[in-house]
């Protein structure tokens, strides 16, 4: 049995329970201008692949996990950021919480950093307009966080649990969320809730046909308020073909816009180029 991963990512700090937030698309007064976005996706999908790249089942068909790209093909490093607002938290956004962060997503823009969008169906269901504009950016791919943020497993830093029955329809339930938002083109690839799983979970979930995205860096951002070290540990452990979990929220991960005004120029600074997952994803499948 393939043990259950309990990796300390950002969505798994802190206060148990409690769902690390999301990314918006307008900035408050003092955000910095961000480089325009490219044109919206056509209707006939031409600014997406029709067929993105997923990696193969596993033994006995099981839905694989992705955890890194190749390390030999190029210093390239894919930032990933986990939206991921729970199911029963509408009453403290309906009290004022903001479960986004603007102006980190406008310095992704002003820096022209592609990035992956790990997004629940509930944050998508709260922000249709923040999570369409995403989906429509050709800089960012939209991916599916689950909808609920309900742990697939047991014992998972405290956050309730989806049971075997409801799994394949919450992560269903996610993508008709961005579909109704107006998300164009939702990646085929999903993100355990704080990256827990196990073999039950990845054999319920073969039949959506999704790749798991796990990572290989932890930006350890989640409650942050040192920026530096956010920074210090995300330059400490990328290697080319690196996956980082980071977080986009004013909340949960305070420091983490401060700390890409560091990580971006250093990592540029060592070769270092920024793709989506579905470019790592790709270049796994031609070189595995």
């Amino acid at each position: 049995m393939i043990p259950v991963r309990r990796i300390v990512a950002t969505c798994a700090l802190g206060a148990l329970g409690v769902a690390l937030s999301a990314c918006g698309t307008s900035g408050p007064p003092g955000t910095p201008k961000p480089a325009p976005p490219g044109p919206p996706a056509s209707a006939s999908g031409s600014a997406v692949p029709s067929r993105p790249p997923t990696l193969a089942p596993g033994p006995g068909g099981l839905t694989p996990v992705f955890t890194n790209g190749p390390r030999t093909r190029g210093r390239t490093v894919a930032l990933t950021f986990d939206a991921d607002m729970t199911a029963d938290e509408g009453p403290r956004a309906a009290g004022g919480e903001h479960f986004d962060n603007p102006r980190l997503i406008n310095t992704l823009r002003a820096f022209k950093v592609p990035a992956t969008v790990f997004m629940t169906g509930r944050w998508a269901d709260q922000y249709p307009a923040q999570a369409r504009a995403l989906g429509r950016d050709p800089l960012f791919e939209v991916a599916n966080h689950s909808y609920s943020h309900y742990a697939f497993t047991k014992d998972c830093y405290g956050l309730p649990t989806v049971s075997k029955d409801r799994m394949r329809a919450d992560v269903e339930r996610a993508y008709a969320a961005f579909t109704k938002a107006g998300v164009p083109h939702a990646m085929p690839y999903f993100r355990f809730p704080g990256g827990c799983y196990d073999q039950q979970a990845l054999r319920t979930l073969s039949a959506v046909g999704v790749t798991a995205v796990q990572w290989d860096v932890v930006s350890g951002d989640a409650f942050a308020t040192d920026s530096d070290a956010v920074a210090r540990q995300v330059l400490e452990g990328v290697k080319p073909g690196s996956v980082v979990v980071m977080h986009c929220t004013r909340s949960a991960a305070p420091a983490t816009e401060r700390a890409l005004r560091t990580i971006v120029p250093e990592l540029r600074k060592r070769g270092f180029r920024f793709v989506k997952v579905s470019e790592l994803i790709g270049a796994a499948n031609q070189h595995p």
